[in-house]
């Protein structure tokens, strides 16, 4: 189920992206990058995030307001700056970035996607 949504939140994403942000148009808009995230939607950040979670639960069983709020400590703090920077790893890979060009574009990206990544 994860990697259903997780691919089909990304595509729609990637198309809200092209349209709202970059207002690209349906003649300008990119159809091989929306199914690229798709594709690392189903294959990278469905399994990935849904096989976390269930972890997370079975290290901090239970539903109540501090165990809510211990899992976020852990999903925030130790899984989601490990991710991330396999995601954009990932992304980068797929987008055919040489290696050296990938390392360099994360330590561009990284902190700032970071730390909007906390604020939101």
């Amino acid at each position: 189920w994860a990697v259903l949504v997780a691919g089909a939140l990304m595509g729609a994403g990637d198309v809200i992206a092209q349209q709202l942000v970059e207002q690209r148009g349906l003649h300008g808009h990119q159809c091989p990058r929306t199914l690229k995230m798709m594709g690392i939607g189903f294959c990278f950040v469905g399994p990935v995030v849904g096989s976390w979670y269930r972890i997370l639960d079975w290290l901090i069983p239970g539903n109540t307001k501090v165990v809510a709020v211990k899992k976020v400590i852990l999903d925030q703090g130790a899984f989601a700056p490990c991710f991330l920077g396999c995601f954009l790893a990932v992304t980068g890979a797929v987008n055919g970035l040489s290696v050296q060009d990938n390392w360099s574009k994360i330590q561009q990206d990284y902190t700032d996607a970071l730390m909007t990544n906390y604020c939101v």
